[in-house]
């Protein structure tokens, strides 16, 4: 995000105040800085001081030290040196966890089993990081959640607590499934969370709305500070659900100088006794599950919400104004927010909304979310921060089960319609549709050249305009020397991919060469990490692709001599198309399988 344009903007426009949203500008305290400096504008939030203290991971660690609360074994400083890390993990033993000073979202952050995967989790995380710096610490892998309080402030040393969130089912360390209050049992453990939150921000004299995570285990009762995040999360809405608080209304107004009291904070609340609310939110994104979780690129032709009583859907998307999804935002279409007054009541309205849900043109991970909230650990709340990971591949197939034996077995189709030409369209293409085409040449040293067009579908194969289409066509040309009629078959897919990944430089792979590695997304790739005549081994790690704010390590599926590479010609990347050719493989025995791909964050 650039600052420095963002300020423009605000001088120009007069602009006194700015929502950072929950971008990666909301934790800077630099933004907040500059906003002010340079254009005299107010960035709604904790304030600068607040920010400098919590927006650093490493900080917030050692400010929550100071207070006593609960912290896993971690490194002193930050550090730009893979050594330091190496040493810390002697002393500690593996797991460990690298993670950006500044990290957030899922980004700057690897878990590290052995000693072999320290230096390419170390290089992924710096690369991650806006400051290139990073500290470590001890991995809590079995048993824990990931709890989150939400914590309110007026910057007067008066804080107030809207209980806990569970924040355990992720995926590559971004959430998917929140809800609250957290499915703990134990209320004395919350309890103890709640209260070691509040003390830190007791301490930092916190203002506006924040988290602070905890990883939590119920079984030893231990807990453990993670973080702070000096911002209103995407997941809050559950915590409006449950406390009837509209907490962005609450974030302006005590920006605006109100105190807890002003804004309905008056009393405390007392953490042992939860609300009589469950809520769950279940992130809708533009992704395929079946692809390794790959960003699905195009324009949204159908969205349908669920709805009913308890059912609430934030989210951009509309039928009436379409949305584009690319790869410069993020890839959240929706949130889904089920409240109910009982955990297996908010379950089955869950299970019914996924059901009523629909989303055309691209891809998206409702899968997923039906997998998971229809297994046996969701319903009985028997699960970790490891679960979701841990049973990826079945939840992904119970969840492709139930989307097929949900669809409608018969489709509607008009009497004038051919079976082939069926499909999600809304654009009704025929047999026999013809378009005369005008195709007038650019610029000044264009030549006039009288020559006609002529488009004619022949047979309609696909329909799903306007993501894609498939027919038999005849492209006749015709001028003063005659014309000529030529048959094809076209296949077209909507792409947000520019124009230069198509370039001639970047060579289509062969997907039935056994020796060619192709590029299994589109994207910006970012490095090629070998070179020729590399020895290389089965899933090794030949490249990287960037997209949105994921890297996706491309692995090669045989061991080889590598005898080519494309070669990057900018440093900062090349976007590059599905297939295109990253590496040539000799020596190999064995069948194709296919590039791997695997996530990073």
């Amino acid at each position: 995000m650039d600052i420095a344009f963002i300020a423009s903007l605000a001088k120009e426009h007069s602009i006194d105040a700015v929502h950072p949203g929950y971008g990666f500008l909301s934790e800077s305290a630099e933004f907040v800085s500059q906003m002010w400096e340079k254009a005299g504008a107010r960035v709604i939030g904790p304030g600068y001081e607040v920010l400098e203290k919590t927006g650093d991971k490493l900080r917030a660690k050692q400010i929550a030290q100071t207070c006593g609360i609960p912290l896993l074994p971690s490194t002193q400083k930050s550090t730009e040196n893979v050594q330091d890390v190496g040493l810390f993990a002697s002393k500690v033993g593996y797991p460990i966890m690298i993670k950006a000073v500044d990290g957030g979202g899922g980004r700057g952050i690897r878990l590290v089993r052995s000693e072999s995967e320290l230096h390419e989790a170390f290089d992924r995380t710096t690369g991650e990081s806006p400051s290139g710096k990073v500290f470590a610490e001890k991995a809590a892998t079995n048993g824990y959640h990931h709890i989150e309080v939400q914590i309110v402030g007026d910057g007067t040393g008066k804080v107030r607590h809207l209980w806990e969130r569970d924040c355990s089912l992720q995926r590559r360390y971004q959430k998917i499934v929140e809800f609250a209050p957290a499915v703990m049992r134990d209320r004395t453990l919350a309890s103890k969370v709640v209260e070691a939150a509040l003390k830190v921000a007791t301490f930092v004299r916190y203002c506006s709305l924040g988290t602070f995570e905890f990883l939590v285990n119920e079984t030893t009762a231990e807990y453990y500070f993670l973080e702070i995040n000096p911002r209103i999360q995407v997941e809050h809405t559950v915590t409006e659900q449950i406390t009837s608080f509209d907490l962005v209304r609450a974030q302006l107004l005590l920006f605006q100088g109100l105190g807890l009291h002003d804004i309905g904070f008056g009393h405390e609340k007392n953490p042992m006794i939860a609300p009589n609310l469950v809520s769950i939110q279940l992130r809708l994104c533009a992704e395929d599950p079946e692809g390794n979780f790959a960003l699905s690129m195009g324009k949204i032709t159908e969205f349908h919400p669920p709805n009913g009583c308890g059912v609430r859907v934030d989210s951009h998307c509309s039928q009436h104004c379409p949305t584009i999804v690319g790869s410069d935002f993020d890839n959240l279409l929706a949130k889904v927010i089920i409240t109910d007054s009982s955990w297996d009541g908010a379950v089955r309205k869950t299970n019914r909304a996924l059901q009523d849900l629909t989303v055309g043109g691209v891809k998206s991970n409702i899968g997923l979310l039906l997998g998971i909230v229809e297994s046996e650990a969701f319903r009985a709340r028997e699960f970790d921060n490891q679960w979701l990971e841990s049973n990826l591949s079945n939840l992904l197939e119970v969840g492709k089960k139930l989307r097929n034996v949900r669809k409608p077995a018969v489709e509607v189709v008009s009497s004038s319609t051919p079976p082939s030409a069926a499909h999600a369209s809304h654009v009704l293409f025929r047999k026999g549709d013809a378009w005369s085409i005008d195709l007038s040449p650019m610029g000044q040293n264009a030549l006039n050249q009288d020559l006609w067009h002529h488009l004619r579908f022949d047979k309609v194969l696909k329909n799903d305009f306007p993501n894609s289409i498939a027919g038999e066509i005849a492209y006749t040309i015709s001028g003063s020397q005659g014309g000529s009629t030529m048959h094809y078959r076209l296949e077209a897919k909507s792409t947000q991919i520019s124009a230069s990944s198509f370039s001639s430089k970047h060579h289509r792979g062969d997907p039935h060469n056994i020796r060619h590695i192709l590029a299994p997304i589109s994207g910006k790739l970012i490095e090629v990490s070998v070179s020729t005549g590399d020895e290389i081994k089965e899933s090794q790690v030949i490249a990287y692709i960037k997209q949105m704010k994921m890297e996706l390590e491309v692995r090669s599926p045989r061991a080889g001599r590598v005898a080519w590479t494309l070669e990057l010609e900018d440093e900062a990347g090349e976007d590059i198309a599905e297939g295109v050719l990253l590496a040539e493989v000799e020596n190999s025995a064995l069948k194709d399988a296919g590039p791997k791909l695997r996530g990073k964050l």
